[in-house]
């Protein structure tokens, strides 16, 4: 923890029915993230930005969201407070098409309030997703956090046991095997260590597709892992994680009562709603919609490919 007063403050007025929680949310990976979580009354979320480490607390007061920034990325991590909380998500034409379709006009209707941030940054969140590839939850988060904290560095403001990313060159100057106690293995390791060579190129992208090209030019990243990034990175509310094992068993069940699909079966339900198929999605995780399991209980994502 660095002990530093607010740097920047910011009063936003989000749109009623906005709903704080559900939204940057979306930006944690449970309640225990090093990066991200709720405390206090507040969402903290920090971050490494061009000035330096930022931390971003976001605050209900009455019916305004009090943003504060902390540190030498204070005043870049509040001038982007509004897209973070998800407040420059662009819903335009999303009614028309949820109403194709009576559970997603449902949906639609019963998370109004949620949006989806967009932090405009890609390691961090690519950090993460890379080390969602293929492993159960409990793997997962065990190598981010390890991650985190030994690469990283404490987040300023005054929540203890927050901690700002890594810089992307220490983890593509270090080793393989010192990923290794954190329970990553070497193929994990690696693409990490590729993304996090060309971070800079990949900060620099103009929009998700560009993003989504430079993606899945590393090896060891395809659709899936880039879907994950572009979706909170850009609020990209097309973004299809394609190649998740359960997303579209959860997509035929909600969407045409199947239990079992595939691919191209979900893109083909998903299709009618492009231009918000990945929202669609979102949604559906927000209403904690499942395909029936058969058979033994697998973590999400446990099979997720790259």
């Amino acid at each position: 923890m660095t002990e530093t007063g607010p740097a920047a403050t910011r009063t936003i007025r989000p749109p009623d029915g906005y709903a704080l929680a559900a939204s940057v949310g979306l930006l944690a990976m449970g309640g225990h993230d090093p990066c991200a979580r709720f405390a206090d009354g507040a969402f903290w979320w920090a971050t490494r930005t061009p000035a330096g480490p930022g931390t971003l607390a976001l605050r209900r007061t009455g019916g305004e969201l009090l943003a504060t920034g902390y540190g030498p990325g204070a005043d870049w991590v509040v001038e982007r407070a509004d897209a973070v909380a998800g407040l420059r998500d662009d819903l335009t034409g999303f009614a028309e098409l949820a109403a194709r379709h009576p559970v997603v006009a449902e949906l639609a209707h019963v998370h109004r309030g949620l949006r989806l941030p967009a932090t405009g940054q890609v390691f961090p969140r690519l950090l993460r997703t890379i080390m969602e590839q293929k492993v159960t939850g409990k793997e997962a988060y065990r190598g981010y956090a390890a991650t985190v904290r030994h690469f990283g560095t404490p987040a300023p403001g005054p929540l203890a046991s927050l901690w700002a990313p890594p810089d992307p060159a220490d983890v593509a100057a270090a080793p393989y095997w010192v990923f290794h106690p954190f329970g990553v293995e070497q193929r994990r390791a690696d693409t990490l260590r590729r993304a996090a060579a060309v971070a800079d190129r990949l900060e620099r992208c103009a929009d998700s597709a560009e993003a989504t090209r430079r993606l899945t030019a590393i090896a060891g990243i395809g659709p899936w892992t880039a879907a994950e990034v572009v979706r909170i990175g850009y609020g990209d509310a097309d973004a299809v994680s394609v190649g998740d094992y359960h997303i579209p068993n959860t997509v035929a069940w909600a969407l045409a009562g199947q239990a079992r699909a595939d691919d191209a079966r979900m893109l083909e339900l998903l299709e009618p709603f492009r231009g918000h198929r990945g929202r669609v999605c979102v949604l559906l995780a927000a209403a904690g919609v499942h395909a029936p399991r058969f058979g033994p209980r697998t973590p999400i994502r446990s099979f997720a490919r790259f």
